[in-house]
């Protein structure tokens, strides 16, 4: 496990896209911990952001005169908002992940912002076959099953090709992001357990990346760093994660077991999965269904494949290494999960 390194007192305030979502608002916990200053843009007010001591400034990043505004008199940007998950038209994707990008890009530009850190994904590397020990020299993907994916690797593609001495850009790719807050992963995962709705999807036996939130938090914060100082982080992308990959399905068993949820014993093949997902992806298109399929081609790839990445790039670069271990972030987790259940009681 890591220490955390102090960032540069020449950082001093930041503005933060996303800052109310699950990785914006650690962003901005970690840096008023340190005493920057932080601006929050989201569509929406943050009473617990703004209980912390940073500004919210509600608007849509797709409206370039409201990053206008956002962006002015910060020395930092980090770009983290995001329309994720793996269902929905293109167009909702482009609009936000792409268009929303550039101008946040523009923003940039205009405010003469000397720092922009974008929050990537790897699935811009997800070639639909297993990744073992990826690095980034990977090259993106060509053929995507979800817009999603295909959206994020037009935007980090615009973030990287924007850098210039005038705007230092860098990429930062954590995968499955958990812990206490997670309102995406975590939930679907407990309530789908608790119906026994889920299925191992292969063999069970497949290796992944898993990022604890403050680890996402902590490498945002060591990229903005090193484009102030040293400045070898311009221009690149990096994969970022636990110390280790873990065998995905007993992580999510040890996590069923701990919530006193019934671990999954029954699986599916992949290439019964995978069929499955085609189905209901051309049933809901063809219905005009807008909910998520249980199932999708993406999501069997994603549960059935391995894909874990070196982080030795983010270790040279910018000194990363988890500041949570896996077993502390799983502790964590649970006494938030048990917390919320003794709320609900």
């Amino acid at each position: 496990m890591g220490s955390k390194r102090n960032l540069s007192p020449d950082i001093k305030k930041v503005l933060v896209t996303g800052g109310g979502g699950f990785v914006g608002k650690a962003i901005v916990k970690m840096l008023t911990e340190k005493g920057v200053l932080c601006r929050v843009v989201g569509r929406n007010s943050y009473p617990e952001i703004e209980a912390i001591g940073a500004e919210c400034f509600i608007g849509d990043i797709a409206d370039p005169a409201v990053m206008t505004v956002a962006a002015k008199g910060v020395d930092t940007v980090f770009h983290v908002a995001a329309l994720a998950g793996i269902w929905g038209s293109w167009e909702n994707y482009y609009n936000t992940n792409v268009l929303g990008t550039e101008n946040v890009i523009q923003s940039c530009r205009i405010n003469k912002v000397p720092r922009l850190i974008y929050t990537s994904t790897p699935s811009v590397v997800f070639n639909q076959q297993d990744i073992i020990e990826g690095d980034e020299s990977l090259p993106y993907a060509t053929k995507f099953l979800c817009n999603y994916a295909r959206s994020k690797v037009i935007a980090e593609k615009r973030v990287l090709d924007a850098n210039d001495m005038s705007l230092l850009t860098c990429a930062i790719r954590p995968h499955l992001i958990w812990g206490p807050g997670d309102p995406h992963l975590v939930p679907r995962l407990l309530e789908s357990g608790r119906r026994k709705k889920l299925k191992i999807v292969g063999s069970g036996e497949n290796l992944v990346d898993i990022s604890f939130v403050e680890n996402v938090a902590y490498a945002h914060i060591l990229a903005a760093d090193n484009l102030k100082n040293i400045k070898t982080a311009a221009g690149n992308a990096y994969f970022i994660g636990q110390d280790k990959p873990v065998v995905l399905w007993n992580w999510i068993n040890s996590l069923f077991s701990k919530a006193k949820i019934p671990e999954v014993t029954s699986s599916v093949s992949y290439q019964a999965a995978y069929g499955i997902g085609g189905i209901l992806e051309f049933f809901y298109l063809f219905c005009r269904i807008k909910k998520e399929p249980r199932m999708t081609r993406f999501l069997a790839q994603q549960l059935a494949k391995s894909h874990y990445f070196s982080h030795k790039k983010a270790q040279k670069d910018l000194g990363y290494h988890p500041i949570v271990s896996t077993d502390e972030g799983m502790e964590r987790l649970i006494q938030w999960i048990r917390g919320n259940e003794n709320k609900g009681s």
